[in-house]
This record gives C-alpha cells, structure tokens and sequence, in this order.
C-alpha cells in the first residue's frame, strides 16, 4: 500500500522495529546505566503514574524519521536504493544531526557524558534498522 509514493507497509515495519529496538536498548540493556546517568532511582521511576503519551509520541516521531529518511534514500535513484544504502544513510543522518544535536544540547544542558552516549547510541540502532528495512524494501 502506498501514500504519496511512499510504502505505507515498509515504513511501519521500520517504526514498529525501530520502536522494539529502543525497548531492547532501554528496558534490558541499558535501563539501569540510564537511570544512572539522569541522576534517577529506580524507585523515584516506579513511583512514577505510568502514561501512554510518551510512546504514542515516540511511535509518531518515528513514523515520521522512516518517511523523512525514505526522502533521503529516494535522492539516490531507484537503483541505489539497497539494504547497504538504507543503512549508511541511517548513519550519516545520525551523524550530521542526531549525535551533534544531541552532544551540543547535553553540553549545555550539564548532562553527564553516559547519557548522550547511551541516547546517541540508542538512536544510531533506531536510523541503522530503519534505513536496513527501508534500504531492504527498495523504498
């Protein structure tokens, strides 16, 4: 199924797998050094009310990274357009706007060094699966 030329299905599977591989990264492999590095306990997050509205906004937000990034890939024709792409243009967009973006506002903001690595690493993941499945699917 496609919507103003984009394929609807492949930009689905790259949110809704992007979206398990920062449940992956925060909720088992790195949860605690996360905590850790935003200066929280484990018990001040589960005393917390839970809310749907960060990852409704999350799985939104990455809807629209996979359209933006089927963009990007579809700037190198229609024969370039492969998983090997898919990936590299992930990591050059985490590069050029995600980790920069990220390192300046944590500077400034005096967040301990682990939380930008732990962040920037978890959105490297997000673009580099997201630009696999979209590279995968010729997008």
């Amino acid at each position: 199924m496609d919507f103003a030329g984009m394929n609807v299905y492949a930009i689905l599977l790259a949110a809704a797998a992007s979206f398990m591989f920062g449940w992956l990264w925060y909720g088992v492999l790195f949860s605690g050094a996360w905590l850790e590095a935003c200066g929280k306990s484990p018990e001040e997050v589960k005393g917390d009310t839970p809310s749907l509205t960060p990852f409704i906004i999350s799985f939104v937000g990455l809807v629209v990274m996979a359209c933006v990034l089927v963009g990007v890939l579809r700037h190198l024709g229609p024969e370039a357009v492969t998983l090997r792409s898919g990936v590299v243009a992930g990591a050059f967009m985490w590069l050029g706007f995600v980790i920069t973006t990220m390192a300046v506002n944590n500077a400034f903001r005096g967040s301990k060094p682990q939380l930008t690595l732990i962040d920037g690493g978890h959105w490297l993941g997000v673009l580099i699966v997201q630009g696999a499945i979209l590279g995968w699917f010729a997008v």
